[in-house]
């Protein structure tokens, strides 16, 4: 439009009739490209704002719709429909078709997170990608009135998968990835299928509904989160987008997120919950895109549904490299207390467990799993130190020897490493002591 009017402007000394020909011209020109732009332009998501929300309170508004994108055009949304109603000639029966569902947006913003779940998904693997764009509906000051439109949008994608479905599209073929509200929606829609939707994949929900259900660093608080509320809108909503960003690195396959089942959070943080069996010849399950492999496992399991539990770092890509420090004392500790676990590498990098190891008491003769967590990935241990602290404890303390049989030090995160022990010391009360390890023996392992 600018170059248009500025054209105009350089010819307005032109004779009259070459004045009125040129704007006839430029007028014929301005269809021709409007209606060009509408037929080949790129589908973009609805971009609102606050003002939006205030808006919604006196005139509620609810409108729907799917932007897909394919490899060929990943920058450019396009309709998942033609004019007439047929599939997009660029939409693939043959492949999977991955459905993203934002929730709610008080402010009418785009996900932050949108372009760069496309981005990285596209690359990976080939697939149809299904944007639902319900953010006129999502964009309202009253979040109940958000939730009561998710089963509206589900209605709306109901019918036009029934579409699809006619066309040759295929429900075991479709994974739904749903944000929030989005995940209601996904549910939803799961339901009115009769659960013969491929695969579901729901963010942000603290209860287990799921085949497996993840809680990172226990479903709570996330490290890096704002802990103030000074901080602003990231302080609400930090911990619970999370799970989109930890999904989202699965797709970058810098480090695995393996999560292992539990009967509790305290349970995990206690170091009883490291086994695997169930899964052999596969390991535990591992957050993200690739889940499925997991499938015809978690399907079979009676009872269904299995709670997993893991710990992350506190930015991307949320790496955690777990071990397990195996240990007995030759004495019976009643008090609570706390270890203390720092790891020494051949070049001097020195690293503290990020989790506190909390234990309620250390039974004589009885080996004791703790459970500790690094953002390092220590690949040549050349020492490890120990600080053992009793809760609560008095000054005198300081004084208190525990003889220690032996530790091991195996890695969670790398089981194919050679485990690490150390025998016959002392620890005191408060007081590092560093250790030199070496090879278990075979007894030991």
């Amino acid at each position: 439009m600018k170059e248009y009017f500025s054209f105009i402007k350089l010819d307005v000394y032109s004779t009259f009739h070459q004045f009125q020909m040129l704007r006839l011209y430029i007028l014929l020109s301005l269809m021709c490209w409007t209606s060009s732009d509408k037929r080949k332009g790129c589908l973009k998501f609805s971009d609102l704002s606050l003002g939006d929300a205030f808006i919604d309170l006196f005139k509620p508004r609810l409108k729907s719709t799917m932007i897909m994108y394919t490899r060929p055009l990943s920058n450019c949304g396009e309709p998942v429909f033609e004019q007439d109603y047929t599939l997009n000639a660029n939409f693939n029966i043959t492949k999977k078709t991955v459905w993203i569902i934002h929730g709610y947006r008080p402010t009418g913003s785009t996900p932050s997170w949108l372009f760069t779940f496309l981005e990285r998904l596209l690359k990976k693997e080939d697939v149809n990608i299904i944007v639902v764009d319900w953010n006129w509906g999502a964009t309202t000051l009253i979040y109940q009135r958000a939730v009561q439109n998710t089963r509206k949008v589900a209605i709306f994608l109901k019918e036009h998968i029934d579409k699809m479905l006619t066309f040759g599209a295929s429900l075991d073929t479709f994974h739904f990835i749903g944000v929030s509200l989005g995940a209601h929606i996904s549910g939803f829609v799961g339901q009115m299928f009769n659960g013969q939707l491929g695969r579901i994949t729901a963010l942000g929900i603290k209860q287990p509904l799921g085949h497996i259900d993840f809680y990172p660093n226990g479903g709570k608080t996330q490290p890096g989160c704002p802990k103030s509320i000074f901080s602003g809108a990231s302080f609400i909503k930090c911990d619970h987008q999370r799970a989109v960003h930890l999904f989202m690195t699965s797709l970058e396959t810098k480090c695995d997120l393996t999560a292992y089942p539990c009967y509790s959070h305290k349970d995990y943080r206690n170091g009883k919950c490291t086994i695997c069996e169930e899964f052999k010849p596969k390991p535990c399950p591992k957050l993200g895109y690739y889940m499925d492999q997991w499938k015809d496992i978690l399907i079979k399991r009676q009872p269904p549904g299995l709670n997993v539990y893991f710990d992350t770092a506190d930015k991307e890509p949320f790496c955690m490299y777990h071990y397990i420090l195996d240990i007995v004392i030759l004495e019976n500790i009643t008090k609570e207390g706390y270890m203390k676990i720092k790891l020494i590498d051949a070049y001097g990098k020195v690293e503290e467990s990020k989790i506190k190891s909390y234990m309620a008491s250390y039974p004589v003769y009885e080996e004791v799993s703790i459970l500790a967590g690094f953002y390092y990935d220590f690949k040549n241990i050349s020492k490890i130190a120990l600080t053992y602290s009793q809760k609560n404890a008095k000054p005198k303390c300081s004084k208190c020897k525990y003889k220690i049989q032996h530790i091991k030090l195996r890695s969670l995160t790398n089981p194919e490493r050679p485990q690490l022990c150390s025998y016959d010391f002392e620890l005191k009360g408060n007081v590092e002591t560093t250790l030199k390890p070496c090879s278990c023996t075979p007894t030991d392992m």
